[in-house]
């Protein structure tokens, strides 16, 4: 009652064009229509979506992969990170719009449903100090812990730390981004035992080269873990690969 209530006096709206909705919480529905959800075919490793279900062949993997598989398991997106899904992400990582976390976690439930039911703890992607300090808040670490309430998760949103402050990583191909990566990433002293031996799914909000992920996954190996999986709102293609038949694909 108090739920419909607010609603009278504070219609709610879209949470990305602002139009009247029936919920708070909800896309409209051309905002809804807009999205472009990943779904199979795509890469098992990475998520790249696919142009169509013969590349990759049966086990579903993109050639990036198969030529430099990446450290983790498998790895799931929601979205395909393009003119919609970009203002939604960016909002929700420069302009406090935290209100954005819960959609896009719930998409992230819908893509990473077998990831998550073999999971026995979440793990976000961490801030640099200097970073989180100017956010206040570090997106993944918001995601996660939606995802968890809504997959009834554990989280451990301190299990890693950035221990070198790294430049944006934007710009830079996947190269460029491995080696700048190198040893800026480590889980904290305090929390090994509780990675030790568990299935391990991280958590960010876009993966272009999946050099950060990387980082992430080797460190909770190092650590312990006995596998990890990769969860992203959003899969961006890295402009750097293309493969023989012109599809671009990532190398996770």
């Amino acid at each position: 009652m108090a739920g419909r209530v607010f609603d009278l006096l504070l219609p709610p709206d879209c949470l990305a064009c602002h139009q009247p909705v029936d919920r708070a919480g909800l896309l409209c529905a051309d905002c809804f229509r807009s999205m472009r959800f990943i779904a199979d075919p795509c890469c098992a490793r990475c998520g790249q979506p696919f142009a169509a279900s013969a590349p990759g062949g049966a086990g579903r993997v993109c050639a990036p992969c198969l030529d430099t598989p990446p450290p983790w398991r498998s790895g799931r997106a929601a979205l395909s990170y393009d003119e919609w899904s970009r203002p939604l992400i960016l909002r929700l990582k420069y302009a406090d719009r935290t209100d954005l976390a819960p959609l896009l976690a719930r998409h992230m439930v819908r893509a990473g449903r077998d990831l998550l039911c073999e999971a026995d703890l979440l793990v976000p992607v961490p801030l640099h100090r200097g970073r989180l300090f100017r956010r206040r808040y570090n997106q993944a670490g918001l995601l996660a812990a939606a995802i968890g309430r809504i997959a009834h998760l554990s989280v451990l949103p301190d299990a890693l730390v950035r221990v070198r402050k790294t430049p944006a990583l934007a710009r830079l191909g996947a190269g460029a981004r491995q080696e700048i990566l190198q040893g800026a990433i480590a889980v904290r002293p305090s929390r090994r035992d509780a990675l030790a031996g568990r299935q391990i799914v991280l958590i960010d909000d876009v993966m272009t080269t999946g050099a950060t992920l990387g980082a992430c996954a080797r460190a909770v190996l190092a650590a312990g873990a006995a596998s990890v999986d990769v969860l992203v709102a959003a899969r961006a293609p890295d402009p750097a690969r293309t493969d023989a038949n012109g599809w671009r694909a990532s190398v996770g």
